[in-house]
């Protein structure tokens, strides 16, 4: 399972005419990701007919390893889309994909696989475009937690769904019972660097810029890196 982020939109949110838009924005992702992004033929979707809604609205927040969303703003202004609208989190909207798109208030963007999963197991109408990327976010631990069969006993914090089933999974994978032998707490996290130098939790799920604060600040150490760590990183 790749530990990464997938580009996800709703089934009745963005409909297209011709295979080769849809191809585009499947590309999305790993054209932004290439360096030679400049390379790409802006004028590759003239020859298409434009499409059904001029109007995009794409899932954002203030985490790094979405940049390749913010690239998207003029690749889509070049596919025929006049007004592409950015629905930051938590700002705009108290959602997290695909829970964003199922409510109306966003169309596409980037979400976890697990819980992309999750909402498919379950019947919900959204469409897995493409893989994005497999890395960048990480683990943090106290100085209490040497492995991540230290967790057993410890204290977690999450935000959002996102972050438990992580967490729950790195557990898991090393004979961890998630839902017996972690607490679990609920935290913004804006809080969570205090509170690990506090002592009040033990692990965080989380990635750039708050995982680079937690570097230059010294607190606590990195317990499972999804871009270097098997089997995440594969």
């Amino acid at each position: 399972m790749s530990s990464g982020n997938h580009l996800v939109h709703p089934n009745d949110a963005i409909q297209t005419q011709h295979w080769g838009r849809r191809d585009f924005v499947k590309g999305l992702a790993a054209l932004a990701g290439a360096a030679g992004l400049s390379a790409y033929d802006m004028r590759s979707g003239a020859a298409e007919p434009p499409p059904e809604t001029n109007k995009i609205r794409i899932h954002g927040s203030a985490v790094t390893c979405i940049a390749p969303e913010i690239v998207a703003q003029e690749l889509l202004y070049a596919e025929g889309f006049t007004d592409v609208l950015y629905v930051n989190y938590p700002k705009d909207t108290k959602l997290w994909p695909p829970e964003s798109y199922l409510a109306g208030e966003t169309d596409i963007g980037f979400s976890f696989s697990p819980t992309d999963i999750r909402f498919l197991n379950e019947g919900a109408p959204v469409t897995v475009l493409a893989a994005a990327h497999t890395g960048c976010v990480e683990l943090m631990a106290s100085n209490r937690v040497r492995s991540t069969r230290d967790l057993k006993g410890k204290t977690a914090a999450i935000d959002v769904p996102d972050t438990k089933i992580f967490i729950s999974m790195f557990a898991a994978y090393v004979g961890v019972n998630p839902n017996i032998d972690i607490n679990w707490v609920t935290q913004p996290p804006a809080d969570w660097l205090r509170l690990m130098a506090e002592g009040e939790i033990d692990t965080c799920f989380t990635g750039p810029p708050l995982s680079v604060e937690f570097r230059q600040k010294k607190v606590g150490h990195v317990l499972v890196n999804t871009t270097t760590d098997k089997p995440w990183s594969q």
